[in-house]
């Protein structure tokens, strides 16, 4: 999972960004507004973590154009204010939670963990072919029979079914997958992607792992 922190105060940033990534959550931060909503509105993040009172774009201003492009996407508020008209006026705005500064780690985390977690009937099943991945049992099946692959490529497969029938660039599945943020060899992917390929018995020909050349790869169905 990959959460985007939008939070002027390196104190403040720095502080979630190395709870989180203890956490095992893949962390990004934004320390001015435009740019904040500039990396939201990538659609890389599984949640928003927003301050209020930002330089160049406010938290308010974040989240309404956010939610004109995603909907859906889990958005808690971290600020100081903390009246009742102040607290309705963010969830108006379209965020799903707010916590008062300053709180406990173990709160916050307690709240993303409620936004993240499946909502009812939501599918945590995703397919590619005669391929089902379980997000929840950490499970890979084909055809009914399961399939064995590391954490690692269990994770890039996830990746690219989440995002099944875009273009994911190298850059991208390496800070995703691996939360690597520097100039990194992302020949590592292509030895992942052959792994992957070869434990599901997925030939050239189907297509289904296709390597979009000098871009990065796309799941798709036939």
């Amino acid at each position: 999972m990959r959460i985007l922190v939008i939070e002027d105060e390196p104190g403040i940033s720095g502080f979630l960004k190395q709870g989180l990534e203890e956490e095992s959550y893949a962390v990004d931060v934004a320390e001015e507004g435009k740019k904040g909503l500039q990396m939201a509105l990538s659609g890389e993040y599984d949640l928003l973590l927003v301050d209020w009172m930002l330089p160049g774009m406010s938290g308010i201003e974040i989240t309404r154009n956010f939610r004109k492009v995603f909907p859906s996407t889990p958005l808690i508020f971290l600020s100081a204010k903390d009246t009742t008209d102040e607290l309705v006026f963010a969830l108006e705005a379209g965020a799903n939670d707010y916590i008062r500064k300053p709180f406990h780690f173990e709160e916050l985390l307690a709240r993303i963990h409620v936004q993240l977690r499946p909502k009812s009937g939501e599918s945590t099943v995703f397919t590619l072919g005669p391929i089902k991945l379980y997000t929840d049992s950490h499970r890979v099946e084909k055809e009914g029979e399961e399939i064995i692959l590391t954490q690692k490529e269990f994770a890039l497969l996830e990746y690219l079914l989440r995002n099944k029938g875009k273009v994911c660039r190298r850059s991208r599945i390496i800070e995703s997958v691996w939360d690597i943020h520097f100039d990194y060899d992302t020949g590592v992917i292509d030895v992942f992607i052959n792994s992957i390929r070869k434990k599901l018995g997925f030939s050239k020909e189907d297509n289904y792992l296709q390597t979009v050349r000098g871009v990065g790869y796309i799941a798709q169905e036939k």
